[in-house]
C-alpha cells in the first residue's frame, strides 16, 4: 500500500477515543418505528432499559457517514447475550445484530454508523434472563448512506481487509481496553462514483468476529449502515491469551482472518 493511501487509514485508527456524547437527545415518539417494531421484534415488547444500558450518540452529527455510537452498561448490570442496533429511518433499518461473550460484560463498546436522515438510533438488548430492553437517542444527520466514499472505488479497495490493533492499557474499572480496525469501503449501493457518476455496487462486511484466543468477545452481523473502515473500541476482561483472533466475511465472498498479538498495538 502506498504511503498516500495508508496515511488516512492510520490517522483514523490512531485518532483516540470517540468524542463525549450529548445525553439530552432521548428517543422521539412516532416515525418509522411504529411500522418497523412488529417486523423486527414480532410479538416481543421491550421495556425501557433505564440504567441497565445506555446508547450515547450526538444530537447533531458532524458527519452523517461516521456517527459515533457508544453502548455502555454499569458495573452491576445483567449480562447482555444479544443486541440489535436499529436506525429507524435508514434504508436498511437493522444496522447490526451482535452477540457477546462473558469477557465483554459489562458492555462498553464504541463504533461508527451511517445515518441517512433525522432518526432514532436504538439498541434492543436481550439479557441472560431472557428480558428484552430498549434504549436509544435521536440523531440529527442526513445523507450518510449515500455520502461519497472517501476515495475512488479503486483506491478504497486498496489494502482491503488490512487490520490494525490499538491498545489503551487498563481502564478505570480494571479491565483492558482495545480498538480493532479493518480497512473496508463498506459500499452501500447508494453511492455514485464521483468520476463516472455510475452507481457503485454494494459491497460490505456481513460478519465480523473478535476472539480472545478461542473465547468469543463479540460477533457482529452487519449491513450498509456500518461506516467505512469499521472501528470497534471495547473493554474486555483479559483471559491471558496472547492475542485477538479476528474473522471477517464480506458480501463479495472475501474472507479475512488475522491474529493481532497483544502488546503489538500502538
Amino acid at each position: 500500500m502506498t504511503r498516500s493511501l495508508l496515511a488516512p487509514f492510520l490517522i483514523a485508527l490512531l485518532a483516540g477515543p470517540l468524542p463525549a456524547q450529548d445525553r439530552s437527545n432521548p428517543l422521539m415518539d412516532g416515525g418509522a418505528w411504529d411500522e418497523l417494531a412488529h417486523d423486527i421484534l414480532g410479538s416481543v415488547v421491550p421495556v425501557p432499559a433505564g440504567d441497565a444500558l445506555a446508547l450515547e450518540a450526538p444530537y447533531r452529527a458532524d458527519d452523517a457517514a461516521t456517527v459515533p455510537i457508544h453502548l455502555v452498561q454499569p458495573r452491576d448490570a445483567r449480562p447482555i447475550e444479544r443486541l440489535m442496533l436499529v436506525i429507524d429511518e435508514n434504508p436498511a433499518p437493522v444496522a447490526a445484530e451482535m452477540a457477546f461473550g462473558p469477557g465483554m460484560m459489562p458492555l462498553d463498546l464504541e463504533m461508527r454508523v451511517r445515518v441517512n436522515q433525522y432518526s432514532n438510533v436504538r439498541a434492543i438488548a436481550t439479557l441472560d434472563t431472557g428480558d428484552t430492553l430498549m434504549t436509544g437517542r435521536y440523531v440529527k444527520a442526513s445523507g450518510g448512506c449515500s455520502a461519497p466514499a472517501s476515495r475512488s472505488p479503486g483506491e478504497a479497495l486498496a489494502g482491503l481487509g488490512e487490520m490494525r490493533l490499538r491498545e489503551f492499557g487498563a481502564a478505570e474499572d480494571g479491565r483492558r481496553e482495545a480498538q480493532v480496525m479493518i480497512r473496508h469501503p463498506q459500499f452501500s449501493g447508494l453511492q455514485r462514483d464521483q468520476v463516472t457518476q455510475l452507481w457503485i455496487p454494494a459491497h460490505f462486511i456481513g460478519l465480523f468476529e473478535v476472539f480472545q484466543g478461542d473465547e468469543l468477545l463479540f460477533r457482529l452481523e452487519g449491513g450498509i449502515s456500518v461506516s467505512e473502515n469499521p472501528v470497534f473500541r471495547f473493554r474486555y476482561t483479559d483471559n491471558g491469551s496472547p492475542g485477538f483472533r479476528v474473522h471477517v466475511e464480506d458480501t463479495d465472498g472475501n474472507v479475512f482472518d488475522q491474529t493481532l498479538p497483544k502488546g503489538s498495538g500502538t
